[in-house]
């Protein structure tokens, strides 16, 4: 399952990567000049093992800790409250009591990355989305409250500001577009919060389409990647940003050695539009696309499958204006060959508004061309779409305690034969070290933790969390094929 990966704080500080002297009295860009020069070729450098120690010197500076905290009001109407004198009084800020409205910080912890010295931050929409207060927090430990000025649902890119009152250290996106498999790369960012880890491993693939979203050109890697790491940069062996590290594809939460990130030619020209308008101008052509396979290819003439195939034109869209129709075959955008239909939302994205873009395709087996003005996407978010991203937010698979648990989704039910009626979340492993090894097993379907009804891995996930606090073991009810068993666990 690709999980985004945020980091969930309880008790996270993280420890910062020493900066040497040199790194804090030049500029990066001077730095890595010098490093360029003693390696002028870069190509002659991929196929050689990369020596990455003056690189991460000069770089971690720029990258950044970014912790944020959301209030959400609770109704605490039947929440038990623990009487004032009790030990426990001071939990009552977190589970509620006395039939009034309280207020609970959920916390969360990324990565970033400084763009220009002036304080202009890079990192993930999903770190920062909802937050009521982000702080970005340097390896030297200085700490400063950030400005959001815009994000990015679409390709998970959020901008932000510091006034720092001096220079920043600040890196530079470099040519993703010419990144290639196999090539070194290295990320830095703060994995479960230990900020500065530099992680390095090579480019496994381009232009992944992971089903994130309408925009999907993902860099692949086998770097490690975790929890923490989202919205950090991906560097290449010049000390360039080559992508955003977004996403991870793993059965567990951690590392399996499958990354992704969102090239930094798309992030960067998000980033332009969010520093000028705070907010996203796409180019928009009105038009759904469907891929080309090797019988479609042929059936109009050509020798081999690109382009997109025309399956919808939007009524009153540039492309209905400009006389596009359901089956024409698009070959080519401003002269350039349009090389898959995934690449079209992208192409037609980057155009500017107004822009008279010639499109060429392929109607009945006869090629033609049509001028059509590019207009502005308006990009809304409806209520379905938000209670939809916000279940997908709860579903994602966790992992507490030594427990890795998914959700009880359709596909998830129906491969396991899980009855409608079941509530709760499956488990999916559990560590052979963990308290719960023995006891809990995989199949599991976990349905309460401390006598709390847990639906969704982020519902368990918080009980977890909440029961760690208590110096007490912790209830776990477990539905086994029908049968249900009470374990109490030390978490």
């Amino acid at each position: 399952m690709i999980k985004r990966f945020g980091l969930s704080l309880s008790v996270l500080l993280a420890a910062s990567l020493p900066l040497s002297a040199q790194a804090q009295d030049s500029s990066i860009s001077e730095l890595l000049d010098k490093v360029k020069a003693e390696h002028s070729d870069p190509k002659s450098r991929r196929s050689e093992l990369p020596e990455l120690t003056e690189l991460a010197k000069i770089l971690s500076p720029a990258v950044v800790n970014i912790s944020t905290a959301q209030t959400v009001e609770v109704n605490t109407d039947d929440a038990p409250a623990f009487p004032k004198g009790s030990p426990l009084e001071r939990f009552n800020d977190f589970f509620g009591g006395g039939g009034s409205q309280n207020g609970r910080v959920s916390k969360s912890l990324g990565s970033g990355f400084v763009v220009d010295a002036d304080g202009y931050i890079v990192t993930n929409n999903h770190v920062i989305e909802d937050a009521d207060l982000i702080e970005v927090t340097f390896p030297n430990g200085d700490t400063y409250e950030a400005e959001l000025l815009g994000r990015d649902p679409a390709t998970d890119i959020a901008l932000l500001k510091i006034d720092a009152g001096k220079d920043l250290p600040f890196v530079k996106f470099g040519d993703s577009d010419n990144a290639e498999v196999g090539e070194w790369v290295m990320a830095i960012g703060n994995p479960f919060g230990y900020s500065g880890s530099v992680a390095a491993g090579i480019i496994s693939a381009r232009n992944r389409d992971i089903s994130h979203g309408s925009y999907d050109d993902f860099i692949q890697t086998d770097v490690a990647i975790n929890k923490g790491n989202s919205g950090g940069p991906l560097f290449n062996m010049e000390g360039d940003v080559v992508g955003v590290n977004t996403a991870i594809l793993s059965p567990t939460g951690y590392s399996v050695g499958i990354s992704f990130s969102v090239p930094a030619e798309l992030a960067s020209s998000v980033v332009d539009q969010l520093r000028e308008y705070g907010e996203t101008r796409r180019g928009y052509l009105g038009v759904r696309p469907q891929k080309v396979s090797n019988a479609i290819a042929k059936s109009y003439g050509l020798d081999s499958p690109y382009g997109a195939l025309v399956t919808t034109v939007i009524a009153d869209s540039p492309a209905d204006k400009g006389g596009l129709q359901k089956g024409d075959l698009i070959t080519h955008l401003g002269g350039e060959k349009l090389e898959s239909s995934r690449l079209l939302s992208r192409k037609i994205a980057d155009s500017k508004i107004d822009e008279v873009l010639e499109v060429s395709y392929i109607r009945k087996r006869k090629k033609k061309t049509a001028k059509i003005t590019i207009e502005r996407l308006k990009e809304q978010v409806t209520d379905e779409e938000k209670a939809r991203r916000e279940q997908a937010e709860n579903d994602i698979d966790r992992v507490h305690s030594g427990i890795a648990i998914e959700a009880l989704s359709d596909a998830t039910r129906k491969k396991y034969r899980i009855s409608d009626d079941v509530k709760g979340v499956r488990v999916v492993k559990v560590e052979k070290n963990a308290e719960a090894s023995g006891k809990i097993l995989s199949g599991d379907i976990i349905e309460e933790v401390g006598f709390e009804a847990v639906t969704s891995p982020k519902e368990f996930e918080e009980a977890m969390a909440a029961a760690k606090e208590f110096d007490a073991p912790v209830t776990i009810l477990i539905n086994r094929g029908g049968n249900y068993i009470f374990y109490a666990l030390t978490i």
